[in-house]
Order: structure tokens, then C-alpha cells, then sequence
């Protein structure tokens, strides 16, 4: 999993509330496409007319928001179905941190499953940034020091949970967070081993 500590680049405003996974990603180009495929499909509901052609009014298609790698979103962003496809599917469009005043719960976690920073600010927040970044201008979202630099130079910080901030600057998911106590587990099995080695006997089964 890629490693983040600091990104720096446009931050594309989508200020619309309640916008679902299935707006994200429809169901079924998740199961005729493969990871590394769903890019182009990411919000295409938004991105695209209904001949398949862009929509040169969705601000997504504007040239200085293309490959943003911040986007700026409504509450509860990512409400909806269980579906880790659609932080799959914005990470491939090439967003790596999603600012909102709310998410849905399951989208919230699958993001630090998939390296991507899904930050809860206050709504006037999220506003003053789309405000500020209406022409493509940068803001910088430092997860070492909790903070996000607006165009005008102000820092908000912002909250996140000490081990999930770990896991995603050194690129890690749960497993790869457990597996950096390996030696401190086989330390404990070592010693279990010892004081309950009723718990660890194998009993071999007679086959035929």
C-alpha cells in the first residue's frame, strides 16, 4: 500500500451531500473490470453524458482538476453499500485524500484500508477551501503534523486516530499493522507455550 505523509495538489470541489458508492462506482463495472481498470468509470455519473461523452460542465472535467488529488466533498460522503471498489475506483482517478464534513462508515474504513486519508472537517471549512480553490489552487494535507494548508496560507488541523495515522504513513493495512509486533507475538507464543501447553498440543488423527 502506498505510504502517506504529505500531499500537495488541487483540491477538486464536489460539494453535494449524501453522495453514495453507487454514484462512485456502479456495481457493474465492478464485476467487468479489474483493479487498475476503474478509473475512468469513477463518478461517471457526474463525468459523463449519456452518450458517454464528458460533460464539459461537471467541474471533474475542468483541465485544472483532472488527476486532483484532493477532493472536497459533502456529508456523508460514501454512504450506501459496502463497496471497496469505490475508494479503489477514486484512488485510480487519482484522489488520495477526500475532505468532507461526514462519510459513510464503511467508505470511511475501507479508505485506510486502501491508503487513502478521508478527513472529517466542519462543514464552514469545507467551504472556505472549495471558496479558495474554485481555480485549481493547491492546499497541502500533512498527515505527519495533522494539518491542512489552505491557498491563503491557513493551516486547520484535523483529527485522526493515532494508529490509523501509523498504518498510513508507513503503508500499512491491518495485517501489515499487526505484523510490525511480529516478534513481540512470538515472544508471547514462546511463552504460552510454556504455561499452557495443553493449549498448543496437536493431537494427530489417525487416517485410513
Amino acid at each position: 500500500m502506498q505510504p502517506f505523509t504529505i500531499v500537495t495538489g488541487a483540491a477538486v470541489p464536489l460539494l453535494r451531500a449524501n453522495v453514495d458508492t453507487d454514484v462512485i462506482i456502479r456495481i457493474e463495472r465492478l464485476t467487468e473490470l479489474q483493479a487498475g481498470e476503474l478509473g475512468p468509470y469513477a463518478l461517471e455519473a457526474l463525468r459523463y453524458r449519456a452518450d458517454g461523452s464528458e460533460d464539459p460542465d461537471c467541474i471533474l472535467n475542468q483541465a485544472v482538476f483532472r488527476r486532483a488529488p484532493i477532493l472536497l466533498a459533502g456529508p456523508n460522503f460514501g454512504c450506501g453499500s459496502s463497496r471497496e471498489g469505490a475508494v479503489v475506483a477514486l484512488m485510480e482517478m487519482g484522489v488520495r485524500c477526500v475532505i468532507a464534513p461526514s462519510f459513510g462508515d464503511i467508505f470511511y474504513n475501507n479508505c485506510f484500508q486502501n491508503g487513502m486519508l478521508p478527513i472529517a472537517l466542519a462543514q464552514a471549512d469545507v467551504e472556505r477551501l472549495a471558496a479558495q480553490c474554485a481555480g485549481g489552487e493547491p492546499v497541502r494535507v500533512d498527515l505527519i503534523a495533522r494539518t491542512i494548508t489552505a491557498p491563503d496560507g491557513r493551516a486547520i488541523a484535523f483529527d485522526i486516530a493515532p494508529m490509523r495515522r501509523e498504518a498510513l504513513i508507513h503503508g500499512l493495512d491491518d495485517i501489515g499493522l499487526t505484523l510490525k509486533d511480529d516478534a513481540l507475538i512470538r515472544q508471547w507464543q514462546a511463552e504460552d507455550r510454556v504455561r499452557r501447553p495443553w493449549a498448543w498440543a496437536v493431537e494427530s488423527v489417525a487416517r485410513p
